[in-house]
């Protein structure tokens, strides 16, 4: 599901053929595309080697487990959608401060399901490999919580400065790849994800 959201969000990248005659500047003037490709492929990044990290502790999941991870999936399916909204309405000073606000919604929809999920399965440990230490369980809570609380202030950032706070959702999804834990388990076999 992860490969197919990311794959689809390359396919709204296009110089009109009307740019053509000078096609530098119309391969630069859709810079907003590249920003959502980017910020999206990298939020749909972390949130793969976030849930992978998560699947890779489990022995077994458990019916709310099981369906907040199918809340996550339908979100992750959702983000080429605004990514594509948010690309070309950001030169619209009527429609690009909405854009931005609601793509960073659906950026902090995600980044909180991650978060539910790893909460759903702290609730109930013994899901949890005997193995998990304290530490990995600390280390994944971390990584999984602080970017829901950045998402939103960038959403409420979006309301002031749009421009900024689309730039600021691509400097969250970079630290958050940069914190995800996914095959940091220690004493662990790499196993299939099911997704």
């Amino acid at each position: 599901m992860f490969a197919i959201a990311i794959t689809l969000l390359v396919l709204d990248l296009a110089v009109p053929e009307s740019a053509f005659h000078d096609l530098w500047h119309g391969i630069g003037h859709e810079w907003p595309g590249y920003l959502g490709y980017a910020t999206s492929f990298l939020t749909i990044g972390a949130i793969w080697l976030g849930h992978h990290g998560i699947f890779r502790r489990l022995r077994y999941a458990n019916g709310p487990v099981i369906r907040i991870n199918l809340l996550l999936l339908m979100a992750v399916a959702f983000l080429p959608f605004p990514t594509r909204l948010v690309a070309e309405a950001i030169r619209n000073s009527d429609a690009e401060r909405a854009a931005v606000v609601f793509y960073g919604i659906s950026l902090f929809v995600t980044s909180a399901l991650i978060s539910a999920l790893w909460g759903a399965i702290l609730r109930d440990r013994k899901l949890l490999k005997p193995d998990v230490s304290d530490q990995e369980i600390n280390a994944v809570t971390l990584a999984a919580t602080p970017n829901t609380a950045a998402f939103l202030g960038a959403i409420l950032l979006a309301i002031i400065v749009p421009k900024v706070a689309a730039f600021g959702y691509l400097v969250i999804a970079v630290i958050a790849v940069f914190r995800a834990r996914g095959e940091e388990a220690a004493g662990t076999e790499p196993t299939e994800d099911a997704t």
